[in-house]
Formats: structure tokens, C-alpha cells, sequence
């Protein structure tokens, strides 16, 4: 017979042994994300933020400005030192209540596989693409046109209208325009032409004037990076929001300093223009801003911080809550 103490010793050393095999096993890290889109209101108005991913931009783009400034204001905001900023792509999906309108695509297939998922988030985010009505576009570089098309070419949004501004279209279509440029900026422009050809050809291709009402309720603000480089305003109930497209692309050094412009900025001394009146008044309104190339979402504010200014994230908000 079994003694008590030797039962109760036996139990005691099975269920240790049963702890440490659990131990040992582990539990499987999952090693996926959430879906990249955030939703909130603006007034009456849906906007869900998608993000399309990432690419590592090189510091050395940067204009205007020392290396140790860089590096003091990646430090500050905790970025790893180095000559490469890992730095989101994103877009913004604006549903009014009768039209359901894109502003920016993504980088589709262009730019290798840490971009290319917004259409993936937009399904995601319950919405199918051959529902959206316009496709607006700050402006045609490859990570903001290139998610138009599929990577066998097709027509990615097939009853919208592809709206950038006149004359953003008619720079990056113009044959002599490009003809102007160094070879290795040619690129950019074969791209952009290769990108609306389709929709050229379709009839969807619908350029805005520059600076006009698209809908009520989104209006183009022109100026900045490129020749008819385009934000938006979006405005529903007495709330506001500006989209900002590429007015910035690393927080970090160009908030606390608007005059530092990038290498990739067609007119610098416009960019620069644009980027300080937007976030003077951004910041004497208290404007809710959207940034392509902000940490996902994008979302967020600006308060002058000495001679520039500091970046304020919006925190997640529920559904109902307005900004």
C-alpha cells in the first residue's frame, strides 16, 4: 500500500514535472500585426487612415542642414542613429456620406515588399476598391500614384475618377518637361506616365483645377514639392483636417526646423513656402493634420515650439468621438 506522504510527494513532483514541460514547450509567438487603418469621424464625415507601409529613407536627402542636427532630432525622438529613417507611406479614405473618395494610392509593387498594402487595408477596413468614387492625388510620385495598378497592370479602382491638380498632370505628362531633366530623374516621370495611361485611356483621368472645391467639403490647397503638389482640406460640421501629401517627410528634423527641405522637392524654395504657411495656420487653428509620410496614422497636431514646432499625436479615439 501506498503511504499518504508518498502519494502526496508523487502528485507534488507530477504536477512540477507537468510545469517545467509546459515551460519548456513555450507558447508560439504569433509574429503578425493588426490590419494598418484607423477609423474616426470629422464631423459627419468617415476617415480611415491605411497604411500602405514602409521604406527606409536616406537621411543624406535632407537639405539645409548639419548631420548632428539630424541626429539630435532623430534622438529626441527616439529613433536609432544612422543614415536611415524607417518612414511610413499612407493614405486616407474619406467617405461623405454620398461619395467615397481616396486621397493617394500607395506605392503599389514599385518600391519592394514593405509597401503595397493599401488596397489590402482598404478591403480590410470593410470597403472594396470598385466602390470608391475618387481617387485624389497630392501628387504623381511613385508612392503616392503607383497603387492605381495591379502588379500584372490592371486598373485597380474601375469606376473612380483619378484626379490630381492640372498642373501636376500636365508636368509629369509632358514629354518636354521631361526632356528638361537629368537622365536619372527621368524615371519618374516614365513612371507616372506608364501609371495614367490606363486611366487616360478609360476616361478616368480627371485633373482639378488647381486649388478648386473637388466636393463640398474637400478642397485642393496648392503649393509645395512638386509643381502642382496638392494637399486637401477636409472640412465637415465646423471641423477641419488637412491632408498633408509630402509638405513633410521626416518629423523629427523638419517640425522643429519648416526650412529644411528634401532632395527629391522639385522647387525647394516653394516646398519650404508651402510647408511654413501651412503650419502657421495649421498651428494658430489648431488643425488636425494627415501625413503621408508621418508614423502611421499620421494623425495629429502642431504647437509652435521655439522657432519651429513640435508634433502632437492624436491618440486613438472611439469610433463616435470627434477630433
Amino acid at each position: 500500500m501506498i503511504s499518504a506522504r508518498f502519494a502526496s510527494r508523487f502528485v507534488a513532483l507530477s504536477v512540477l514535472s507537468a510545469f517545467v514541460v509546459a515551460a519548456d514547450a513555450g507558447m508560439p509567438q504569433q509574429k503578425i500585426q493588426a490590419p494598418g487603418w484607423y477609423r474616426f469621424m470629422l464631423g459627419d464625415f468617415e476617415v480611415t487612415a491605411l497604411s500602405d507601409g514602409f521604406v527606409d529613407l536616406g537621411t543624406d536627402v535632407l537639405q539645409n542642414v548639419k548631420k548632428e542636427e539630424i541626429a539630435r532630432g532623430l534622438a529626441r525622438a527616439f529613433l536609432p542613429a544612422g543614415d536611415k529613417v524607417e518612414t511610413s507611406v499612407n493614405a486616407y479614405l474619406i467617405n461623405t456620406g454620398s461619395e467615397l473618395i481616396l486621397i493617394d494610392s500607395g506605392a503599389g509593387k514599385l518600391f519592394g515588399p514593405t509597401l503595397g498594402t493599401v488596397v489590402e487595408n482598404l478591403k480590410a477596413s470593410g470597403y472594396d476598391p470598385a466602390k470608391v468614387d475618387k481617387v485624389l492625388i497630392t501628387h504623381m510620385h511613385g508612392d503616392h500614384l503607383g497603387g492605381v495598378l495591379s502588379s500584372d497592370g490592371a486598373i485597380v479602382f474601375p469606376n473612380a475618377q483619378l484626379m490630381p491638380s492640372q498642373p501636376e498632370s500636365d508636368y509629369w505628362l509632358s514629354e518636354a518637361q521631361m526632356a528638361k531633366v537629368s537622365k536619372d530623374k527621368q524615371d519618374s516621370f516614365r513612371t507616372a506616365q506608364k501609371l495614367a495611361a490606363p486611366y487616360i485611356a478609360s476616361g478616368q483621368w480627371k485633373p482639378f483645377a488647381a486649388g478648386s472645391q473637388i466636393v463640398p467639403g474637400v478642397r485642393a490647397i496648392p503649393g509645395g514639392h512638386t509643381p502642382g503638389h496638392s494637399s486637401y482640406r477636409i472640412e465637415s460640421k465646423g471641423r477641419q483636417m488637412i491632408v498633408l501629401g509630402d509638405v513633410i517627410h521626416f518629423g523629427p528634423v523638419q517640425f522643429p526646423r519648416p526650412d529644411i527641405s528634401v532632395a527629391f522637392d522639385v522647387d525647394q524654395k516653394a516646398a519650404v513656402a508651402a510647408r511654413k504657411q501651412l503650419f502657421a495656420s495649421s498651428a494658430k487653428d489648431r488643425t488636425l493634420l494627415a501625413g503621408a509620410h508621418l508614423n502611421f496614422p499620421g494623425l495629429g497636431h502642431i504647437r509652435v515650439q521655439g522657432q519651429g514646432y513640435e508634433w502632437v499625436p492624436a491618440g486613438f479615439a472611439p469610433l463616435h468621438a470627434d477630433h
